[in-house]
């Protein structure tokens, strides 16, 4: 297009029209018309002299190779000389042995160091050119791109994996397999020594299969000196002899001495928790990247290291403690069958609101006691443990139920005041005498707490009519005092109101109750008093069907007779038609 193809044609919007495009006149008709001024011609150009094309191409960014049709290099830009030193105009492109020029494979090749990428485009009369471009640069910036991505992707994972295990064992594990192989060929974790002894963990690489994950432990004397120095928050720069070291320890079995390896601190609360010790071959040595993906690593091993840890450390007090606020089985004594059954509202925690327990007396006589505070779950198993520890140490000043269960309460007013909590038990404390005869004397005081059963030699069961007021209420609570009187064989049954009180039933809101508990027990007089406590606790969860219940416990202790052995005989429950279904199978 010249000027004189746009003379006479502006639309007065910037845009140039064309002789063939047809548009309606940009003025009114109502308006006079346009003067038509023609413009002034253009200046001519014919009087400058062409730019040379190849002072043009000199500044492409890529390098140009012209060759004839013989294939002798007839021209070669600057950029091309810098690129292809060995190309020479004149010469054959074939001789100058640039492989993506002399083999065909134009995609992409290496030359003397640089990344380079060429295409043929071909010229008149047989002739051709190349173009030439150094993709070194952007090839590094993407192959930097893709590791970043799969640093960040392989943290990801190490993250997520991490994230679930809470038990030291397993997240030691699945530490050394995660860091197979992306990391080393072999990666060993080190925990800190607990009780003079370090435990470690090994996986090493298998071509196409899993990690193997072997562990063992080491005296902390014998540790490599780099990992003790790891141990202490120092990772170790001179790691020649580090290989060394470690196979002689037993921590790297099989590897060259002339392997790579690093030792890295697992960071933990106050001190490392560990140091990660991974090896390759000498092909793969450790450049700066991949000590930081190491270290990266190594971060949240820590951290995931440090959660198990102190996990397994709050369980471990947790058990403690739990340990401590069960139930302790009573303890044995002349002429008396023990039988114990216990289940906590939250079966989770293992303890509850019920107690039950004995202690055996100078006299030979026994002291036994179940009883229940008010509240569920751990408050009301921290009552429940004070209780069972006043009662050990006022058993040996008092033996007589009723002024020992006086003292009880004293010492819970004391301990609820002094907390200032509004808490209160109810217990039935009792002292067991064994009789020339083999039967047992029972003295009992109540405090508030429901009437003890007993099951006759001829399977009747009766109530004993004991009352007495809640635990830790008032100063001088009114307490009820009974005696009882078991033959050989009978037995006297505590129980809490998780037994009378559970709900079930066909529409579930159906208390137990005393008269069902009181069937549940006739005719079984023959049973072993554990197996009995069993039964109750048996049938009463028979009754609630899996629903929420309170805190179940219960206490049984029979009158062994002369022997002073319970029944050496297994019985079948009897059926509730009555006793007269029941069969007696010898153990």
């Amino acid at each position: 297009m010249t000027a004189s193809d746009v003379r006479d044609w502006d639309p007065g919007d910037g845009r140039l029209s064309t002789p063939s495009t047809t548009r309606p006149p940009a003025w009114s008709a109502d308006l006079p018309p346009h003067p038509t001024t023609a413009l002034p011609p253009l200046p001519s150009d014919r009087g400058s002299a062409a730019p040379d094309l190849f002072e043009v191409v000199e500044h492409f960014r890529e390098g140009l190779v012209v060759c004839d049709a013989t294939g002798v290099v007839r021209h070669v830009s600057p950029v091309a000389e810098r690129l292809l030193p060995g190309v020479t105009p004149g010469e054959l492109l074939s001789a100058a042995g640039v492989p993506g020029l002399s083999d065909g494979n134009t995609g992409g090749f290496s030359y003397r160091g640089r990344r380079l990428t060429a295409r043929q485009v071909p010229l008149s009369g047989g002739r051709c050119c190349w173009y030439v471009e150094d993709v070194t640069d952007s090839i590094g910036r993407a192959d930097a791109l893709l590791a970043e991505r799969a640093r960040s992707a392989f943290l990801a994972v190490v993250g997520d994996k991490l994230g679930n295990p809470l038990h030291p064992d397993r997240a030691a594990a699945a530490v050394v397999r995660l860091a197979v192989p992306t990391l080393a060929e072999v990666a060993v974790l080190v925990l800190a020594p607990r009780a003079g002894r370090a435990r470690w963990w090994r996986a090493s690489h298998a071509d196409d299969e899993t990690p193997m994950v072997h562990s063992g432990a080491l005296a902390a004397g014998d540790l490599p000196a780099a990992v003790a120095d790891g141990l202490t928050g120092i990772e170790p720069h001179a790691v020649d002899w580090l290989v060394e070291q470690a196979v002689d320890a037993g921590l790297l079995p099989g590897l060259a001495s002339g392997s790579a390896a690093r030792v890295v601190p697992l960071p933990g609360r106050d001190a490392p928790v560990g140091v990660l010790l991974v090896a390759r071959r000498a092909t793969g040595w450790y450049d700066e990247a991949d000590v930081e993906l190491i270290r990266a690593f190594a971060a949240r091993a820590g951290a995931a290291l440090t959660t198990a840890l102190l996990y397994r450390d709050q369980a471990e007090v947790a058990d403690t403690l739990q340990a401590s606020l069960l139930p302790v089985e009573p303890a044995e004594a002349a002429g008396v069958q023990w039988g114990t059954a216990y289940r906590p509202a939250q079966a989770g925690l293992r303890i509850g609101g019920d107690f039950y327990g004995s202690h055996r007396l100078a006299d030979g006589g026994s002291v036994f006691f179940l009883g229940d505070v008010s509240g569920k779950g751990v408050e009301a198993a921290v009552l429940t443990g004070q209780l069972r520890q006043c009662l050990q140490a006022l058993h040996r000043l008092e033996s007589h139920p009723g002024r020992l269960l006086r003292l009880l309460n004293d010492a819970l007013l004391e301990t609820t005041q002094a907390h200032g909590q509004g808490r209160f038990a109810t217990i039935v404390l009792g002292v067991a005498r064994p009789q020339r005869d083999g039967g047992l004397t029972l003295t009992l005081a109540g405090g508030g707490h429901l009437p003890p059963l007993v099951l006759r030699a001829s399977g009747e069961v009766e109530s004993v009519p004991l009352r007495g007021m809640l635990i830790g209420v008032v100063p001088d609570p009114r307490v009820g005092e009974v005696t009882v009187r078991l033959a050989p064989g009978e037995t006297c049954l505590l129980y809490s109101d998780g037994v009378t009180e559970a709900r079930g039933g066909r529409r579930g809101d159906e208390q137990f109750g005393t008269e069902r508990l009181v069937t549940a027990l006739s005719g079984c007089q023959r049973m072993p008093v554990p197996a009995l406590a069993e039964r109750v606790e048996q049938v009463t969860c028979d009754w609630l069907a899996r629903g929420d219940h309170d805190d179940i416990a219960v206490l049984a202790l029979r009158a062994t007779g002369p022997s002073g052995r319970g029944s050496r005989h297994l019985h079948s429950v009897p059926a509730p038609a009555g006793p007269d279904q029941q069969e007696e199978i010898d153990a």
